[in-house]
């Protein structure tokens, strides 16, 4: 069990889907389906997941999507099967070309969902099975969870910009410490450290995961919180509050104008519940 790097996964490309894609309501459910590999990750997995976000992000009837894995595992990380030539990808390019990392294209997609992501983690993970859950918004975890950043133990780096993310979760010193030191980590220490939001029994990861993403949405008028989900992930790495204030003063002024705005209002006047007349595929302003 390990990350991908660019040919991870490659050749063990599938005719078959790699992941379904089902809705509860307004909640889409992405579900990573190799349950015979422990839904090991391949860049047609990778695809898929990348094409599904594309699609929720142009429908306004979805307000947040919810990641998880088919069977007793989330992801047993990068797909193995090609043995230890799995990571090489040296007679796939050309001269100097360096091909882009399959899970940063994937964890780059999620970073840029125009719509909260809950990542329910039914099971163990590993490698990417890990640092694809580093972008979404809130993680929970079953309880027989638990989180291999085993990069260094099979020669390989963390990957998937995960040295971005990773130490704005739970900070560098653990970030250092999980993955210089190749460690499994179980679910006390993630939930403890603030990789992860909640524990709960198997039987109940996903219908948590499901009200989670709904409680983050149910209230919100959809461009806000997609612009809101920009603004706090952007802003993270941002070298001066000043890049916030200018972002933010756009986001202001654009919004300040539309009809969410008005009907925001003038439903908290008249206490009743808002309508939203904006939509993220047709209003979403341009702040950054």
């Amino acid at each position: 069990m390990t990350s991908d790097t660019s040919k991870a996964g490659r050749k063990a490309t599938q005719a078959e889907p790699t992941i379904t894609v089902e809705r509860d309501g307004d909640i889409a459910i992405f579900r990573l389906n190799r349950p015979d590999r422990l839904n090991a990750f391949t860049v047609q997995m990778g695809e898929e997941l990348r094409a599904a976000f594309d699609e929720t992000d142009a429908d306004d009837s979805v307000r947040a999507v919810v990641l998880t894995g088919t069977g007793r595992a989330f992801c047993a990380g990068a797909d193995l099967e090609e043995g230890g030539s799995t990571f090489d990808a040296s007679s796939e390019v050309a001269g100097d070309e360096v091909p882009a990392d399959e899970g940063g294209k994937l964890t780059l997609r999620m970073f840029a969902s125009l719509k909260p992501i809950v990542a329910a983690i039914n099971g163990p993970s590993a490698g990417v099975g890990v640092t694809m859950t580093l972008p979404a918004d809130v993680r929970i975890a079953s309880e027989d969870a638990k989180f291999g950043f085993v990069f260094a133990a099979r020669g390989l780096v963390p990957e998937a910009a995960s040295s971005w993310f990773l130490p704005r979760l739970v900070g560098l010193p653990t970030a250092l410490q999980w993955t210089i030191g190749a460690k499994m980590v179980q679910v006390d220490e993630a939930h403890e450290r603030g990789l992860i939001q909640q524990v709960v029994p198997k039987d109940k990861v996903l219908e948590t995961a499901i009200a989670v993403a709904r409680e983050m949405t149910a209230g919100s008028a959809p461009v806000s919180a997609a612009l809101t989900r920009q603004l706090l992930w952007r802003m993270a790495g941002a070298p001066s509050p000043l890049d916030a204030h200018h972002a933010d003063s756009k986001a202001i002024f654009y919004r300040g104008q539309s009809g969410d705005v008005y009907e925001g209002v003038m439903s908290f006047l008249e206490k009743r519940s808002a309508t939203y007349p904006n939509t993220v595929s047709e209003d979403l302003p341009d702040i950054f």
